[in-house]
């Protein structure tokens, strides 16, 4: 069984740093493809960084060269540094999974960047 558990969201001022972090257990966290995806209110959910397990990022658009995706394939822990945060980096943000023809979801964490 896969768990995905996020933590280190909260409240910053703009321009502010989080790192978030994501918790996995089972047994396929070293061979899957890891990303973060967010939610804002009213809006669709979208991926903001990927991971492959060689170490090969992608990031979308509006957050490059702010945020940061890596992982440690020893502790089965996944992260994302956020810098220079702004508010509409505001959203939930959920850990994911992505393992022969499958997706695993965390519960989220709550990010909310003040102007």
């Amino acid at each position: 069984q896969v768990q995905l558990v996020e933590s280190g969201g909260g409240l910053v001022q703009a321009g502010g740093s989080l790192r978030l972090s994501c918790a996995a257990s089972g047994n396929i966290f070293s061979t899957a493809v890891m990303g973060w995806y967010r939610q804002a209110l009213g809006k669709q959910r979208e991926l903001v960084a990927s991971i492959t397990r060689g170490g090969s990022t992608n990031y979308t658009d509006s957050v490059k060269g702010r945020f940061t995706i890596s992982r440690d394939n020893a502790k089965n822990t996944l992260y994302l540094q956020m810098n220079s945060l702004k508010p509409e980096d505001t959203a939930v943000y959920y850990c994911n999974a992505a393992y022969s023809f499958a997706n695993y979801w965390g519960q989220g964490t709550q990010v909310t960047v003040s102007s």
